[in-house]
């Protein structure tokens, strides 16, 4: 315990404002917690504060890969007493420093391997606050564990995002469909539900807040900067149509390009339709277009038509996606379903996609975070799902073929021409 102290007090003497602790697991809240219940909030810097309510809760989250019997301590400053709580049992913690001080929790036993969940509550304060937390150090561990370290906190707070490539049959593919479905336990705030992706760009619905929903539809530039206002004219994405109430944008720090989005109170549980054409102009350029299938309204909606400058491609890379857009939502499970793939070649033909390929982004690859998966649900749909600390996982780019429907969408082309 000395040894802890001294090596904490002296990060805040080098005026770190942050505990190296040499430990093999470090759990951070930076990190790895989350205020699961009001209360309560995660700095910038990484710690909890503003922690005025004893119904605040705030967990920490870590992966053990066997059984164990951790011993924990709590790294905080302050005058309260809290409640530290893991694997079905609770222990008492008083802070009594105005310097950042571990403290022995207690040892608690897992008895198999899986996702370790940490609860913090405040029980008796002296002022306004229960004190400020860095983290939980885990002591007594043998074997393997996965938790957000040495990699970014807000991409691991995020979680990993997940997806499904769509295998394209041979010639050139002008228009690609799909079917979505959020289902209602899936449906989280700040997520990207992602139908219709392509080389250049992506297509699908947000949950955006308690009030706000959009169909979202972007393109990006072919110059490679991350804010917009670099892009020099000539490598633009044109607007050349636009929906009805459709807005149309700029984004940036993640590739830049043009933006469209309609705010549309879509539903869990409900299918929608996607509708993309990816067309050449034979100029140079390349056209995209977006439709959605109003399920509600019974129509289809253009979203918008945008021009790629410099771009000469049919429609490449068919695959959807999930993610989670809003780190402090990371600790929530979200779920896509998408069924009835087609792809429509240049000659008019639909074709069937059946086959899907599942992979995932950096923060799964680095294995940070194994709370991601994909697959079939049914004999029609695939599926992906990710967040919320579950403990199965799918290997990438494992593939899997689902039961074809066999009847292609029924669209009228030259009614959509006129929206």
């Amino acid at each position: 315990m000395k040894y802890f102290f001294l090596c904490l007090l002296f990060s805040v003497l080098c005026g770190t404002g942050k505990a190296e602790v040499p430990e093999k697991l470090y759990v951070r809240i930076s990190g790895n917690g989350y205020v699961t219940s009001p209360g309560a909030r995660i700095n910038r810097n990484g710690t909890v504060s503003d922690w005025n309510s004893s119904d605040a809760v705030i967990s920490l989250y870590f992966y053990l890969d066997q059984a164990e019997k951790p011993e924990l301590f709590l790294v905080g400053k302050g005058d309260s007493e809290l409640k530290v709580s893991c694997a079905g049992r609770s222990f008492p913690v008083v802070l009594k420093s105005a310097e950042w001080d571990t403290v022995p929790v207690g040892a608690v036993e897992v008895s198999e391997p899986g996702y370790v969940r940490i609860d913090l509550q405040g029980v008796k304060k002296q002022g306004e606050t229960f004190g400020e937390v860095q983290g939980i150090v885990v002591g007594n561990i043998r074997g393997k564990a996965h938790y957000v370290t040495g990699f970014s906190d807000y991409w691991g707070r995020r979680g990993p995002s997940v997806h499904m490539g769509y295998r394209l049959p041979e010639g050139d593919t002008e228009w690609f469909y799909n079917e979505l479905t959020v289902p209602a336990e899936g449906d989280i705030i700040g997520s990207y539900y992602m139908a219709n992706g392509f080389g250049e760009g992506y297509f699908g619905i947000q949950h955006n807040s308690e009030k706000e929903r959009r169909v979202l539809f972007s393109v990006w530039s072919p110059y490679d900067t991350q804010d917009p206002k670099d892009i020099p004219e000539e490598f633009k994405i044109k607007m050349l149509r636009q929906g009805e109430g459709v807005r149309i944008g700029e984004f940036g720090n993640e590739g830049s390009g043009g933006q469209s989005y309609l705010i549309y109170p879509w539903k869990a549980d409900v299918t929608y339709k996607f509708l993309t054409r990816v067309q050449p102009d034979g100029k140079g350029n390349t056209v995209y277009t977006a439709y959605f299938y109003a399920t509600d309204e019974g129509r289809w909606r253009l979203i918008a038509c945008f021009l790629r400058p410099q771009t000469d491609t049919w429609y490449k890379r068919p695959h959807s996606f999930l993610e989670n857009f809003n780190p402090n939502q990371g600790y929530l499970t979200r779920s896509l379903l998408m069924g009835n793939q087609w792809a429509r070649s240049t000659a008019g033909e639909w074709r069937e996609l059946t086959e899907g390929t599942f992979t995932y982004d950096a923060t799964a690859a680095a294995g940070v975070r194994l709370d991601y998966a994909g697959g079939l649900s049914g004999e029609h749909c695939f599926f992906l799902k990710n967040g919320g600390f579950f403990n199965e996982n799918t290997t990438i780019r494992s593939k899997f073929t689902r039961k074809g429907n066999g009847t292609a969408p029924e669209i009228d082309f030259s009614a959509l021409e006129k929206l």
